[in-house]
């Protein structure tokens, strides 16, 4: 009896003594899970519990890179008189590009930044990306407000609304820094696609400035 015993209070003392390096494991484990986010990102607290279908990956795509492109094209068609208008008879800086090269390269930045915004979005089930792409989206704003207030609002405001629209787009490349910035620790590949936009947008700002100076 007294051997049973002793069995019993060996048992109950080397699971006691279990119990705790369990708890120890377990937590070791969420700290090394922990770890594995990238630097600056928050996990959710479902993380990695999701996946998307290969249908709803190519849907968040098409519209990623829809929502860009239909605002470059909207804001095109409201410019468009005022670019065969005052503009053609604007004196513009001896690096301003020929016309013709302005569409192409607006809409490969537009797709790009869709790309971009889609990386991050991927990741929205692992971790907080919604304050990313809500920065993504004001600067989508501020580069559909630049274009009408540039052509459109010279010949109602004058040089005045160069400047206005001088201001705008160093607002923009403001949110653009911020931007990848934000982009950075949830998908680098996300924020190093934003650099042609945001060097682009920095050369639009020369012109701008220029124009505004001399017209």
């Amino acid at each position: 009896m007294s051997d049973a015993a002793s069995n019993r209070t060996a048992r109950s003392r080397t699971e006691q003594n279990r119990a705790p390096q369990d708890n120890s494991t377990a937590q070791d484990r969420a700290a090394q899970k922990n770890q594995t986010a990238p630097s600056g990102a928050q996990q959710e607290p479902h993380s990695g519990a999701r996946r998307d279908s290969a249908l709803t990956q190519i849907l968040g795509l098409a519209v990623m890179i829809a929502v860009p492109v239909l605002i470059g094209f909207g804001a095109s068609r409201l410019i468009a008189d005022d670019t065969d208008g005052w503009y053609d008879n604007a004196q513009t800086p001896p690096w301003n590009p020929p016309d013709w090269l302005f569409s192409p390269v607006w809409s490969a930045l537009y797709v790009v930044m869709g790309v971009a915004a889609w990386l991050i979005w991927r990741e929205r089930h692992r971790l907080r990306v919604w304050p990313a792409l809500g920065v993504y989206a004001i600067q989508l704003l501020l580069n559909a407000a630049w274009s009408p207030l540039f052509f459109s609002g010279y010949p109602i405001w004058g040089s005045a609304a160069l400047w206005a629209a001088f201001a705008v787009i160093l607002a923009l490349i403001i949110v653009i820094v911020l931007t990848i910035r934000v982009f950075w620790p949830i998908n680098r590949l996300a924020a190093v696609l934003l650099i042609p936009y945001l060097a682009w947008v920095l050369y639009a700002s020369t012109l701008n400035f220029y124009i505004a100076l001399t017209n």
